[in-house]
């Protein structure tokens, strides 16, 4: 734990108290949503109690008509129908969705995802030409294929219809296609612009659901787009609140196909409640692994497991995905320490406001979580770089205040590809020439990145007394959840709490105490924090902590528990000061 700048975010508290006093909420609650732009009581509403009927018209989706028309005909003539996904979670979900979803209204359907390491990534011309070998004359592509210009080309050569459906920035030029879906086109007036790939495919299943009376499908729809939207970091607000919200809680049911009953057993989470942390940290980890590690089809046929009888092999396949993601691990593990190791030793590397490191044989599949954690472990710009013989590839993470793209751009002429946006982006480029890429990227963020850019903040949402947190309190700041982009998980400032007991270690690691005040008391706990027991023990009066609330559950019980983000010694009163002095034994007592 990195001591932070603790920065207060304002709210207007004339609003605040407008919307605590329409919708009956604790005030607290009711400073969180003005400050995430919910001052409208209709709006604030409407952001606590997501309902599938607050789902858009996939209808007003640009191109959406022509693709349903042309997959109803697909089914009708039995023609084959292949789907071309990516080898992400947000990929392989989307591919899975589509792909049941004709297969349930009588499509013949296959799919093809390509492999990280011998396909690359994206929609390409051989892939094209494979699908077309097969006899496939009809290819929707989900999660990619917006700039894949040579690849439309080669299908309307080869008579074969496309349809591309999508969600990243398009280019000037859109891909020869039957139809092009995706809300970032400028002539799309689509309502929710930040759709992840799996929540264009969804737009897409709604209207087959429309078109064949099919409603009642959509949950089920639901569980495998929350999956890929939460998994692929999109803001959790707007259509995307409602997908994640309304998925979380089918994947918290009892009753699953067998490939999610698989996945979720593997991860120890069937019949209980799954919340965004789970997915996240925990189930989208072991389907990233098979595009990381192996093969994302291993992951695909699992999702596409639906009957009982299809139990035993989707068990296997995911205990398959738990060894990927043991291997992915260790393998990002063993990177990761030899990268620290690099920045720590050579100061040609640490020295420098932007951090490029690379190694012969890392795994390429590993380094983008490499980069991110040592962005978070040095809170400056990352570059990880994979070399393989004479060939590298990178993938770089940001801080906010660097533009990590432009930098790129600044250094074009030293790669083979390079792409991505400000906070994240990927390389591939001559080995050799790394050490220049170090120099050149260094004398930039050297001179545009100051030491107020390279220190730790942390965001305080609200002050909060541990006395406030009570029943209505903690029911309301549930309904604010899921948490992540655009909907953070809140941040509270508890000042001059005092210590009740503790602290402690745990795996000589993590800091455990329980805190006190205004009659309250609460257990605590601090991740990776060991070297702040004196400093909690030398203040046991009173502590400032930054933290969050959790739920903590241990063999069957429930307890609300403080997660600190941070902590500091608070200031004492003058008055406590003369107090101890005048009573040293008492001091010796406590």
């Amino acid at each position: 734990m990195r001591p932070r700048l603790w920065q207060p975010v304002p709210a207007d508290d004339a609003a605040a108290a407008r919307l605590e006093g329409a919708l009956g909420l604790d005030p607290v609650i009711a400073r969180l949503l003005v400050q995430r732009g919910l001052a409208d009581p209709d709006a604030a509403h409407r952001f606590l109690h997501p309902s599938i009927e607050h789902l858009h018209d996939p209808y007003a989706l640009t191109g959406v008509r022509a693709a349903v028309d042309r997959l109803l005909t697909a089914i009708e003539r039995q023609e084959l129908v292949a789907i071309h996904g990516d080898y992400d979670v947000d990929g392989i979900t989307s591919t899975v969705m589509l792909r049941r979803a004709l297969e349930l209204l009588g499509g013949r359907v296959s799919h093809f995802i390509p492999e990280r390491l011998r396909d690359g990534y994206g929609l390409q011309v051989a892939a094209i030409d494979r699908l077309h070998a097969e006899g496939v004359r009809l290819v929707v592509s989900v999660d990619c294929g917006i700039r894949s210009l040579d690849a439309g080309r080669r299908a309307r050569e080869l008579g074969m219809d496309l349809i591309v459906t999508d969600h990243h920035e398009p280019e000037g030029e859109l891909p020869a296609a039957l139809a092009v879906i995706n809300p970032k086109r400028h002539d799309c007036g689509y309502p929710e612009k930040m759709l992840a790939g799996v929540g264009v495919t969804l737009k897409i299943v709604q209207a087959l659901c429309l078109e064949r009376g099919r409603q009642h499908w959509l949950p089920g729809f639901l569980k495998l787009a929350a999956l890929g939207t939460l998994a692929d970091v999109v803001p959790l607000t707007g259509e995307n609140r409602v997908i994640a919200h309304l998925g979380l809680a089918g994947l918290s049911s009892p009753r699953h196909t067998a490939g999610l009953r698989a996945l979720l057993e593997s991860a120890e989470l069937q019949g209980r409640r799954v919340d965004a942390y789970h997915v996240s940290f925990v189930l989208a980890p072991r389907i990233n692994a098979a595009g990381r590690m192996s093969s994302p089809d291993v992951a695909a046929r699992l999702l596409l497991a639906c009957d009982e009888a299809q139990l035993p092999e989707a068990r296997t396949l995911a205990q398959q995905l738990h060894e990927e993601n043991r291997r992915r691990q260790e393998e990002e593990a063993a990177i990761l320490a030899a990268a620290r190791r690099l920045v720590d030793s050579d100061p040609d590397i640490g020295a420098h406001n932007v951090l490029v490191v690379s190694g012969q044989g890392w795994h390429r599949g590993v380094v983008g979580i490499v980069a991110s954690k040592l962005v978070d472990a040095y809170c400056r710009p990352a570059v990880v770089i994979a070399v393989d013989g004479d060939t590298a590839h990178g993938s770089c993470r940001s801080i906010p205040g660097f533009d990590m793209l432009g930098a790129l751009e600044r250094c074009a002429d030293l790669f083979e590809r390079f792409g991505g946006h400000r906070q994240a982006a990927g390389l591939t480029m001559e080995a050799a020439r790394v050490p220049e890429l170090r120099r050149r990227l260094a004398a930039w963020a050297n001179e545009v990145l100051g030491p107020d850019d390279l220190r730790p903040r942390l965001r305080i949402d609200s002050p909060l007394r541990l006395g406030a947190i009570g029943p209505a309190f903690v029911r309301d700041l549930a309904r604010l959840a899921p948490f992540g982009m655009g909907n953070a998980r809140p941040v509270f400032a508890t000042y001059g709490a005092e210590v009740s007991a503790g602290p402690t270690l745990l795996k000589e690691r993590h800091l455990c105490l329980s805190v006190a005040q205004d009659g309250r008391v609460f257990r605590a706990i601090a991740w990776r924090a060991a070297e702040h027991l004196d400093l909690v023990a030398a203040h046991r009066r009173g502590l400032d902590l930054a933290y969050t609330l959790e739920e903590n559950t241990y063999r069957g019980e429930s307890s609300l528990e403080l997660r600190l983000e941070d902590l500091r010694g608070a200031p004492v009163p003058a008055a406590a000061t003369a107090a101890d002095a005048a009573s040293p034994a008492d001091a010796r007592v406590e």
